[in-house]
């Protein structure tokens, strides 16, 4: 059992040689193949077409649904629309970057249709050139190791069994362990957030900042937090900490920084409290995952003061990368913590943090990422987390990308 999902390796593969050869022959090739095992889904999602202009040219193709799917030269008279450049279609085609990762950097042009219908979409294509079959609701369920349901709302302690643990978080995307650290060792990380807020300032690159509904301005991430506070520098290298990377077996390594976050109460410009996402959100799924976040309660959080929000067995299935169909019957978890608890989520688990009410949230994230990987241990890690095709292309040049976690 593996929690390394990847199948892709940078610098293995060119990407198209232009837009024409993308949606003339690679995308064709790929949906033809991939047809008889994505209709289902294709019922389900209700596709409307999707017309894709190249950008600078009169170049244009458009994706319909009708059955199977056809990539057919020229534009749709309905549907959605999306303006895109021969770089952007590259990076969709090697899973360097997804229509929410244009969205999000700013570079969306889309000129018909709603966002969602380019999610749908996306899931199609990714579907088609990754070899994966798209969720569909009832295709994900939950078993615990001796054969019965999972409870979902299981909490672990530290010094639980690591295979159950284990187990949990592969089925579950997520794991909740109570009172890993102590309410005093908190206290010193919350009077270091306020004490270190000077190093930061907004549009410095190293923070995010957000104005109440009183009109302040509030920090309300503080990369590199160890940097400054000798107390986050001592947790990432205490053992309560470092153990919580060998819990899959997969050689998980510690990312050696960490993020501070406040959740005030009432924000109403900047972002605090990040909508439903997976961390893989932007793109490179399938170089990188799965990694592990790691979050640190500060102070303990609930319905009520800004608490982590999970969907369940969201990593095991091809689904939107942001954002929640309302219809696909995953369950949404609540992770209630009390100081000192931590939460773990794989880097594909869809989750979300609740704005506070009542009182505000504090929490360190940190996390670890797998090792370097080589073309055998791609091959051979895959792939117990979804099914998956065996003709899959590597990848190409590394282009980064960071979505930050609730």
């Amino acid at each position: 059992m593996t929690v390394d999902v990847r199948f892709r390796l940078d610098a293995a593969q060119e990407p198209p040689a232009d837009p024409a050869a993308f949606f003339e022959q690679a995308l064709p090739a790929a949906l033809d193949s991939a047809t008889p095992t994505m209709q289902p889904a294709l019922e389900w999602l209700k596709l409307v077409p999707l017309t894709i202009v190249i950008d600078g040219s009169d170049d244009a193709w458009t994706l319909s649904a009708n059955g199977g799917v056809r990539v057919e030269r020229g534009a749709a008279s309905s549907g959605a629309m999306v303006c895109m450049t021969e770089e952007q279609i590259a990076d969709l085609a090697t899973d360097q970057a997804s229509f929410m990762g244009f969205f999000t950097w700013g570079t969306l042009d889309q000129r018909g249709g709603r966002l969602e219908h380019l999610l749908d979409w996306w899931l199609v294509i990714r579907g088609a050139l990754d070899g994966r079959e798209i969720y569909t609701p009832g295709s994900i369920t939950f078993a615990a190791p001796d054969g019965g349901e999972l409870d979902l709302h299981q909490s672990f302690r530290r010094d639980d069994d690591p295979a159950k643990m284990r187990a949990f978080l592969e089925e579950a995307g997520f794991l909740h362990l109570g009172g890993v650290f102590d309410e005093d060792e908190m206290d010193v990380l919350s009077r270091d957030m306020d004490a270190h807020a000077g190093a930061y300032a907004p549009d410095d690159g190293h923070s995010w900042w957000a104005k109440t509904a009183d009109g302040t301005q509030r920090l309300v991430r503080q990369y590199m937090f160890d940097r400054h506070s000798q107390a986050a520098a001592a947790l990432l290298e205490d053992d309560r900490f470092l153990r919580l990377g060998d819990i899959t077996g997969d050689g998980h390594q510690s990312n050696k920084t960490c993020q501070a976050l406040t959740k005030p109460i009432g924000v109403v410009e900047g972002i605090s409290d990040v909508p439903w996402h997976k961390d893989c959100g932007l793109g490179r799924h399938s170089y990188d995952c799965c990694g592990m976040t790691v979050g640190i309660s500060v102070t303990g959080a609930g319905a009520t003061s800004g608490q982590l929000r999970v969907i369940a067995g969201s990593h095991r299935g091809l689904v939107w990368p942001a954002f929640s169909r309302k219809d696909t019957g995953l369950p949404e978890i609540d992770l209630p913590t009390e100081t000192g608890d931590v939460t773990i989520h794989l880097s594909c688990r869809t989750h979300m943090s609740q704005p506070p009410v009542d009182r505000e949230r504090r929490v360190i994230y940190s996390g670890f990422a797998l090792p370097p990987a080589d073309a055998a241990a791609v091959a051979s890690g895959r792939k117990r987390l979804y099914r998956i095709r065996e003709s899959i292309p590597e990848g190409v040049t590394q282009k980064p990308s960071v979505v930050p976690t609730a």
